[in-house]
Parts: structure tokens; sequence; C-alpha cells
């Protein structure tokens, strides 16, 4: 990943995460988010089945933050972006997630919060996956 022509992070075998932080995300948000990053089994075992974590098979994370997946498109032709949390919230919950995938023992790399980043990205399988913390179920408090 670049901004304005520089290196600003960069990782070999792991997983490229664009975290959308939304209006209503807290912590625990964030620790469940990390606990999944951490846990999902989503690389190859010696059979070729899916079931490894990046912890487990040494990699890394590197994490980009992305309000633009809150765009709604659902009216109008512009994306509304209300569901995304305001800047100041956001990147305290962004960073909040990086300290904790360190604690998790993950090496990390990040992006540059609020700039215009250019990130390349070499998918192995292609496999993508969409994490919503908000769809978790009892995680949240009433």
């Amino acid at each position: 990943m670049t901004v304005d022509g520089r290196v600003a992070g960069t990782i070999g075998h792991g997983l490229l995460v664009l975290l959308g932080v939304g209006r209503d995300d807290t912590d625990r948000d964030v620790d469940y988010v990390a606990a999944k990053i951490r846990d999902l089994r989503l690389f190859a075992d010696a059979d070729g089945r899916m079931n490894r974590s990046v912890a487990e098979v040494g990699g890394a994370v590197l994490v980009v933050s992305q309000f633009t997946l809150f765009g709604d498109c659902r009216r109008g032709r512009r994306p509304s972006y209300s569901g995304a949390a305001p800047p100041d919230r956001a990147k305290d919950l962004y960073e909040a997630l990086l300290e904790r995938l360190r604690l998790h023992g993950l090496p990390v790399q990040a992006g540059e919060f609020q700039a215009m980043m250019d990130v390349e990205l070499v998918n192995d399988g292609p496999v993508t996956v969409v994490l919503d913390s908000g769809r978790a179920g009892t995680h949240r408090t009433p």
C-alpha cells in the first residue's frame, strides 16, 4: 500500500482487512472483530481445506480504514455515508483494533487514517469474507 508514492504498509502471507467503523460501534465490536480476525480458519491445511488461522500460518494483517464500506446506495444516485462513524470516533476504534491485534501476537501493518491510499492485493483463491460485528448477536448489550 502506498500513500503519496511511498510505501505505507506491506505484508506477505496474511490478511488484508478493509475496516469500516459504524456510528454505533464500540470497544466490544473491536474485541469481537479482533478475535475473529485472529481465529477465523481461512488458510489451507495440508489437505487443502480452510482449516488454519492467520496466526497458525505465521501470517500478518494489513488493516486499512475504509468508511466507504458504509456507502448506502439504496436511494438516489449518490451513496450516503450516514452509517459511518464520525472521523474522530472511527480513528479511535481503528487504532484500538490495531492494538488488540498486536496484543493477540499478530504482526500488524496499517494504512494511514483518512489518507488517499493505493492498495494492491494478490488474492489467494480468491477468498473474501464479510465480518459484521453488528450481526454477531449476543456480544452487544441492548
